[in-house]
């Protein structure tokens, strides 16, 4: 089987998880914890960063730092992994769907301001699959209605608009570390942002609200919580991010190859990548439609007989019971994307050999 998305270990991930177990810094405090943060923040280029558990946890933690709770509406696309919007209902606000673009499967910016009202707090783009949303025209609407911007950009490690990297243009951005992403601890999130005073409130509250007195007793003066990455996974995460750059470079190499043998196939619409972006191409996904000859769930039925791993787009969030009666815009793109949509394999292990095996099973599949 040729696998959708798995890590890729090949660096000093045993060495730095081993000196980690010698020197018995194991937990949740050790050297590693404030390396990575500090060698990410490098890397996307904030100026603060806060490791996390997970990626939920980092949104989670984004929008508490931020103050959003009941009473406010966040703006996010229903077309997502269902993290994102859990995590507004956790701090007990609620979700606004807005539609997508079909190119680029990301939030339709123009499709925001007609969704705002004075319960908005936050707009909260998510960067699925990796192509970055128009960050420009997200920041003017959020200045002009004075809101904040929190970025998913769980998927986008290494996409750039305009230069900068997904993920640093908002007030606060989130990234995962889950085993598919493009770098891994297994588990783990990092939350980055260049206010400074956002960055140490994040820290406080991902660390329990907990001030150590003088006497080493600890004091909480609100609730807080336990987000933080035991030292273990940060030190694999260390490692992964030395390799950052290259596995990026194999991402988009792969992304040109797919293109390039799918690009003549009638029926297959490939994946955008808009002016001043730069997509990291987590996962490489397309869309089947009319023209192809047969159905989105065929050709992945076809793939999968093949022993090559394919997935349809996510579901839409709106349609699911626990947000049937969620406000929202027009949602046309969304709900035909998702009909149409397929994510191929994507690996930064992955051969041009299974590239071609993948893009020859999508040709001769309607022969």
């Amino acid at each position: 089987m040729i696998p959708l998305c798995i890590p890729e270990i090949r660096g000093n991930e045993l060495k730095y998880v081993k000196d980690c177990i010698d020197t018995n810094w194991v937990s949740s405090v050790g050297s590693y914890v404030n390396l990575f943060e500090e060698k990410f923040s490098e890397y996307v280029g904030s100026k603060s960063a806060v490791v996390t558990m997970n990626g939920t946890a980092a949104l989670q933690l984004a929008l508490l730092t931020l103050g959003i709770g009941g009473g406010d509406e966040v703006i996010v696309p229903s077309l997502t992994f269902i993290s994102p919007v859990n995590t507004i209902k956790y701090v007990g606000a609620e979700p606004v769907f807005v539609d997508v673009c079909r190119d680029t499967f990301v939030m339709d910016a123009s499709k925001i301001e007609e969704l705002i009202t004075s319960k908005t707090k936050a707009i909260m783009p998510v960067h699925i699959y990796g192509h970055p949303v128009d960050m420009v025209k997200v920041m003017q609407i959020a200045k002009k209605h004075n809101l904040f911007v929190i970025e998913d950009a769980t998927e986008s490690l290494g996409s750039t608009c305009n230069g900068k990297m997904a993920g640093t243009i908002g007030d606060i951005g989130c990234f995962s570390f889950n085993g598919n992403k493009l770098i891994t601890t297994g588990a783990g999130g990092m939350l980055v942002t260049n206010n400074l005073e956002h960055g140490k409130r994040a820290k406080f509250l991902s660390t329990q609200a907990k001030v150590v007195t003088e006497n080493k007793a600890f004091y909480h003066s609100e609730i807080g919580y336990n987000m933080r990455m035991p030292n273990l996974l940060a030190a694999f995460g260390v490692a992964q991010l030395e390799n950052v750059k290259d596995y990026l470079k194999t991402k988009r190499e792969n992304a040109l190859y797919y293109n390039q043998l799918l690009g003549e196939i009638k029926g297959i619409t490939l994946p955008a990548e808009r002016e001043n972006v730069e997509n990291c191409y987590w996962l490489y996904s397309i869309l089947v439609e009319d023209e192809y000859g047969i159905t989105r769930d065929e050709l992945i039925q076809k793939l999968n007989a093949g022993k090559i791993e394919a997935r349809p787009f996510f579901m839409p969030i709106h349609d699911m019971p626990p947000y049937k009666g969620s406000r929202h815009g027009d949602l046309t793109v969304t709900n035909e994307l998702y009909a149409r949509g397929i994510n191929l394999p994507s690996s930064v292990g992955l051969t041009k050999e299974e590239i071609s095996k993948v893009c020859e099973t999508i040709k001769n599949s309607v022969d």
